[in-house]
């Protein structure tokens, strides 16, 4: 990103430009040294058609937790051929099954800890690892301000402190109206059979766009 320019000027400029045009921006910035990641959630489509349209081979970072739905493996699979995905998965160190023995069934939604404890170990310390390894200097994510309020104080454009890179959503500011005008207009797969167990609920953080996500993940890899 040009120095000449702040964060807060760059959002303002690329505000108004197209998610396509945003993509292009910011492979730029590092050519080679860019990844997108990805959880395969509804509408994940658009974002991988988009980035793949500027960089067939980028790096698809995607944690497996080993809690995804049938639907949501099938989904990934489609996507990973129909759009020649270049899928790079971690795991957990530990299986579902193992975690469970250990830890009991999935944490609830009124029980904090364990969510913090499930979201350290079984995905933000194996997305900490994807991004160590991988090493991007821009991540581009599918984030959007509508997602849940903690999102609404980003934008396009930040300094993610955790994993020390620039993070660009470029369809932060998209609505999802316009995402299913998107897939219909590309003819693109949406799958809403998804569950993220590191949330418990739409409206909770697990700490991937987190300031507590970077310390959750450190301390479950010690």
């Amino acid at each position: 990103m040009s120095h000449s320019l702040s964060l807060a000027d760059e959002n303002r400029r690329l505000h108004s430009a197209s998610p396509l045009e945003i993509i292009q921006w910011a492979i730029a910035q590092a050519p080679g040294h860019a990844v997108v990641s990805t959880n395969f959630r509804p509408y994940e489509a658009a974002i991988l058609h988009l980035v793949t349209q500027v960089q067939p081979d980028i790096p698809v970072l995607w944690v497996d937790h080993g809690y995804n739905r049938p639907a949501t493996y099938r989904h990934a699979e489609e996507l990973r051929r129909r759009l020649n995905l270049n899928i790079k998965p971690f795991l957990p160190r530990r299986t579902a099954a193992h975690y469970e023995a250990l830890h009991g069934a999935l944490p609830s939604t009124d029980d904090e800890a364990g969510l913090k404890r499930f979201s350290g170990e079984m995905k933000l310390e194996p997305f900490q690892r994807g991004m160590r390894e991988l090493a991007p200097k821009v991540w581009i994510t599918a984030l959007r301000k509508v997602q849940n309020p903690s999102r609404a104080e980003l934008d396009i454009l930040s300094v993610d402190v955790n994993f020390g890179t620039l993070k660009v959503s470029p369809l932060f500011y998209w609505t999802d109206a316009q995402l299913d005008a998107y897939l219909a207009e590309h003819q693109l797969p949406n799958e809403w059979d998804y569950f993220d167990p590191a949330k418990a609920d739409e409206k909770r953080e697990c700490g991937l766009h987190a300031a507590w996500g970077g310390k959750a993940a450190t301390a479950a890899a010690a």
